[in-house]
């Protein structure tokens, strides 16, 4: 069986091409071959025999924990490397733990255009792009061989607007005469297809100024920065009077397509579901009268069965000790300029827990006797159900800011909402959901 996973791509992440990876809560057999084969070749790759952790509120992380050590023992003679002071790390997680990341809209390039456009191995459709050129109906983004894209990839959307601009405005300079302004990303798109040369010169730029002018046409036409500030309140902020009222103005609003309408709930609905003023009655009644169809008025209660309250090992939504609420607090102070990027995974918090040796051994068990002395120094990451470009930025941070530590970070696929909405149907729990109203409204009563 072949096995196709990019880890060439991004040198801290990678991707095994599996969407619909469980059945329920436990494992498609063929799946879990797949990944196991496929994470077992990636050790191998990496020269790495890890010491293994898994979340213990998943039983399937469990199945792959046991799956990759069974393969590891049979084939110990290909797993014996050069022994290092601090053995390696393999973590194993569960997207159910985390179902707030894949569903928010996303402001730095590289996961930007994952949500808005779609990724498909460094591979973007543009073919719907109104008066798009034969030539770029598809383009390639691969930081290895794009300069530009690398550079850039981890940016937010502002900064690469004013960087596209900036490189534009340099070639403009060889040519005094012919000077003109670059107001706006129309103005660069008109500038790109009058200068026949330069597109011959710099089709990385063309490129570039195709993609981030249909990210911010679409911005506007879906109303996302709006869309974008009611997602973060509800995933960082614990105010469900003032969540409640923006997120039922915004349903009101002509402008929110009806995926955007129904993102918001899936928000409101994981966040507030054991409130005590619960209104998911009422905002389910409000995407009925929008018109928004049945298929993601399911889909509400089918995510909060994939990752609500009773599920997670993990209290997503309440900061655990005093320094977690200082850091909250002083994230508000910042202000407006950070409005849309206020959320970090869930997954920040565990990989900081695991490089201090902090993380609980009793939510994150080792698999075996054995247990690590030191803190680990190398790691391997890897989320069944799919990891996000969200979470790899996070890893690219944490690696460039943590000297003596490298993390990998790999899943069954990676992530934008759409995908992460069809993983959530494949896995079968919306067929065993009710409407929406009756699961999240009355989930106190659950265990």
């Amino acid at each position: 069986m072949n096995v196709v996973f990019a880890v060439k791509q991004y040198p801290h992440l990678f991707s095994l091409n599996i969407l619909g990876c469980c059945q329920g809560r436990n494992w498609d057999p063929a799946q879990l071959s797949r990944t196991t084969q496929g994470l077992t070749a990636l050790l191998l790759s990496l020269k790495k025999c890890p010491m293994i952790r898994y979340q213990l509120s998943s039983e399937a992380a469990k199945r792959l924990a046991e799956c990759v050590k069974q393969v590891i023992t049979k084939e110990y003679e290909l797993f014996e490397f050069r022994r290092t002071e601090v053995p390696p790390l393999l973590l194993i997680l569960d997207r159910c733990d985390d179902a707030i990341t894949p569903l928010l809209n996303q402001w730095t390039y590289q996961a930007m255009v994952h949500e808005l456009l779609g990724i498909n191995n460094n591979r973007i459709d543009l073919s719907r792009v109104p008066g798009i050129s034969k030539d770029l109906r598809e383009v390639v983004l691969s930081a290895e061989n794009d300069e530009f894209y690398a550079n850039n990839m981890y940016l937010n959307f502002a900064e690469i607007g004013s960087n596209i601009k900036n490189l534009m405005e340099d070639f403009q300079k060889k040519k005094p005469k012919e000077q003109q302004k670059l107001e706006s990303i129309a103005d660069m798109k008109a500038f790109v297809e009058n200068y026949p040369q330069f597109k011959k010169m710099s089709g990385t730029v063309s490129k570039h100024v195709t993609v981030v002018g249909e990210l911010s046409r679409l911005v506007s036409e879906r109303n996302l920065l709006e869309v974008s500030e009611v997602e973060q309140e509800l995933a960082c902020q614990n105010d469900h009077s003032s969540a409640l009222q923006n997120v039922k103005r915004l349903l009101q609003n002509p402008k929110v397509t009806e995926f955007d309408a129904a993102r918001l709930v899936m928000l409101y609905a994981l966040h507030y579901e054991r409130h005590s003023s619960n209104s998911l009655p009422g905002l389910m009644m409000d995407l009925r009268n929008k018109g928004v169809s049945e298929k993601y008025r399911k889909l509400v209660s089918a995510v909060v069965e994939y990752g609500g309250k009773r599920v997670r090992g993990s209290d997503l939504f309440s900061p655990k000790d005093a320094v977690a609420i200082t850091k909250q607090f002083l994230k508000g102070l910042k202000g407006v300029e950070n409005v849309y990027t206020q959320h970090q995974p869930f997954l920040h918090e565990t990989l900081d827990h695991l490089i201090k040796g902090r993380l609980k051994e009793n939510l994150y068990p080792y698999l075996g006797p054995s247990t690590l002395r030191d803190r680990p120094q190398d790691i391997i990451v890897f989320v069944i159900g799919g990891a996000t470009y969200e979470e790899a930025l996070t890893v690219y941070n944490l690696n460039r800011t943590t000297p003596g530590v490298r993390i990998v970070l790999g899943g069954t696929t990676v992530h934008n909402t759409k995908s992460f909405l069809e993983e959530v149907l494949a896995s079968g729990l919306h067929s065993r959901s009710k409407e929406s109203s009756q699961v999240t409204s009355r989930s106190a009563s659950r265990r």
